[in-house]
C-alpha cells in the first residue's frame, strides 16, 4: 500500500516504508535529526538537494499544527477530568 501526500510518501518499496519526502528517497526523520543536532534548514537542503524548500516548510507547518491540536485535545481532556469521574467516563446519571 502506498500513502502519498504532497509532503511525504509512504511506500514499502522505498526505504522500507519509512515516510520520505515525496519524489525523493530522503526520510522525513532526516530533517528532524538535522534540526535536533543544531543544523539549519539550509544545511539540510544543501545535503539533500532532491528535497524542495517548500516541502520542508510544509512539513514543519504541519508538525506545528499537529502539536497545537494535540495540546488542545490534552487540555480538553484535563478539563473534562476535573468535572468528576462519572462525567469524565460518561457515567453521569447512572
Amino acid at each position: 500500500m502506498i500513502f502519498s501526500m504532497s509532503i511525504a510518501t509512504i511506500n514499502p518499496n522505498i526505504q522500507g516504508g519509512v515516510p520520505c519526502f515525496t519524489g525523493t528517497r530522503v526520510p522525513v526523520v532526516a530533517l528532524l535529526d538535522y534540526l535536533d543536532r543544531g543544523y539549519t534548514v539550509a544545511e539540510f537542503l544543501a545535503d539533500f538537494p532532491s528535497v524542495r524548500e517548500s516541502q520542508v516548510h510544509a512539513l514543519l507547518e504541519q508538525a506545528r499544527a499537529d502539536v497545537l491540536e494535540h495540546a488542545k485535545q490534552a487540555a480538553d481532556l484535563v478539563a473534562r477530568s476535573r468535572c468528576g469521574d462519572s462525567e469524565f467516563y460518561g457515567l453521569e446519571g447512572r
